[in-house]
C-alpha cells in the first residue's frame, strides 16, 4: 500500500484548481466558497492525488463542499478515506452533522454517500438552473435539483 499524507493547505498556499475542478463545474463557482473553506490534499509521495473543501456552515454543521479524487486513482478506497478523515475533523471539532451536496443526477455520487454513512435530506429545486449560466448535463441528463445528503455524528 502506497503511503498518502493528508495535509491541511496554508492560507498562503496556491488553491488547487486542478484537483477541484474534477467536482465543480467552474473555477467562479469555487471561488464562491473557496476563500471560506479549509482546504485538505492527499499526497501519494509524489503528486497530490485528492482534495476536500470543508465549509464551516454553523457552529453544528460541517459541510463537504468539494471532494474529488485524480482519475487514475479512483475506485482504490480513496474516497471512503477521505470521508472517513470529514467525519473525523468534524467529530474533533464537535460538529453534529456532515452534510454534502451534489447534482439530483450524480447516481453515482448518491450512492458513495450513501455507502459511506449519508442519507438524503433535502432537495433544493433548481439549483443547477438558477446557479450556473449554461446548462450542465451528467448522465445524458440536464443537472435541476440539488440533492443534499447529511450524516450524523456521534460523540
Amino acid at each position: 500500500m502506497e503511503d498518502f499524507t493528508f495535509n491541511l493547505l496554508n492560507s498562503d498556499s496556491e488553491i488547487p484548481y486542478h484537483l477541484l475542478l474534477l467536482a465543480d463545474e467552474t473555477k467562479e463557482a469555487i471561488n464562491q466558497y473557496i476563500f471560506n473553506s479549509d482546504i485538505y490534499l492527499l499526497n501519494n509521495g509524489t503528486e497530490n492525488i485528492a482534495v476536500m473543501a470543508l465549509y464551516k456552515k454553523s457552529n453544528s454543521e460541517l459541510e463537504i463542499k468539494n471532494v474529488a479524487v485524480t482519475e487514475g486513482c479512483r475506485s482504490k478506497g480513496i474516497g471512503g478515506t477521505l470521508m472517513d478523515k470529514a467525519k473525523e475533523i468534524a467529530k474533533e471539532n464537535h460538529y453534529k452533522t456532515l452534510t454534502v451536496g451534489t447534482s439530483d443526477t450524480g447516481f453515482q455520487q448518491i450512492r458513495f454517500y450513501e455507502k459511506n454513512g449519508f442519507i438524503k435530506n433535502e432537495v433544493l429545486k433548481d439549483f443547477f438552473i438558477k446557479n450556473y449560466p449554461d446548462p450542465i448535463y451528467e448522465n445524458g441528463l440536464q443537472m435541476k435539483d440539488m440533492i443534499l445528503l447529511v450524516h450524523h455524528l456521534t460523540e
